[in-house]
């Protein structure tokens, strides 16, 4: 397993709300949310997967998961602020994932819309990332994750920062990947646009396992022009008003019905 990075100083978790500005608590209460909804829909793999989220300003500041907590754990006040170097901002006692580090540094240094990076390695994300063909367009999920998605070949554990460079360069302009032999990942302008990318790759990959069972050979192929037409369906400033403005909120108050202190 890849070695963890710590600092020497610590601070209660506790005194970080007086700290930061109430733009950042905002993004920090998303992102603890999403780290709790990845634990709720059992896409968690232990501590070894990593969502983030950038800190407005032009530091280039981002906040990511402490690597000691389990997802269903982690709180706003609880998520580590680290820079480019993967150094810890505000001082912590909780160490962070080198191989978090590597992945998510690497986009928010080069997509200015890539406010929130969310990476999983789930059963059903892995088995497709194994996949030769990859995603198929054989249902509505797929059909609206696959205009949007890039492939990266596995290179090992995601600890050397040479790999940044083909990371970014294998992503491009999209909004979606499937790391090869690996698993899935999402980027978007808010946590709450890259949660609804990452949900609907993670729900094609998912149908796709399952719809292999029956043979490549009993496949039903959707009539032509279908997957051309879903993209344009699925494009534009519409997605982004229904994950901000509808899916979101009510995600939100779904954990609230929960547990609310991802809010804490």
């Amino acid at each position: 397993m890849a070695t963890v990075m710590k600092t020497n100083s610590s601070a209660n978790d506790d005194h970080i709300r007086g700290m930061v500005s109430d733009e950042e608590w905002a993004i920090r209460v998303d992102l603890a949310a999403a780290y709790r909804l990845v634990a709720l829909y059992g896409w968690d793999d232990l501590i070894f997967t990593h969502l983030s989220a950038r800190v407005p300003g032009p530091e280039h500041h981002f906040l990511i998961n402490p690597y000691d907590m389990m997802f269903e754990e982690i709180t706003a006040s609880s998520l580590v602020k680290i820079d480019v170097e993967g150094q810890p901002v505000v001082p912590t006692a909780h160490p962070v994932n080198p191989a978090g580090f590597t992945i998510h540094s690497a986009l928010h240094m080069a997509r200015e819309d890539a406010h929130a990076v969310m990476h999983l390695h789930t059963p059903h994300g892995q088995a497709v990332s194994a996949m030769a063909d990859g995603l198929l367009p054989h249902t509505q999920t797929a059909m609206i994750a696959l205009h949007d998605i890039a492939y990266h070949e596995y290179e090992g554990i995601a600890t050397d920062l040479e790999e940044r460079d083909r990371l970014v360069e294998d992503m491009g302009t999209k909004n979606l990947m499937i790391l090869r032999n690996h698993g899935t990942l999402a980027v978007g302008p808010s946590v709450a646009e890259c949660f609804l990318r990452l949900y609907f790759i993670e729900r094609a990959c998912e149908a796709q396992v399952k719809m292999l069972s029956a043979g490549r050979d009993g496949l039903y192929n959707p009539p032509q022009g279908t997957p051309e037409k879903v993209e344009t369906q699925s494009s534009g400033p519409g997605m982004a008003l229904v994950a901000r403005g509808l899916a979101w909120p009510a995600l939100l108050r779904k954990l609230d019905r929960i547990d609310p202190s991802y809010r804490t």
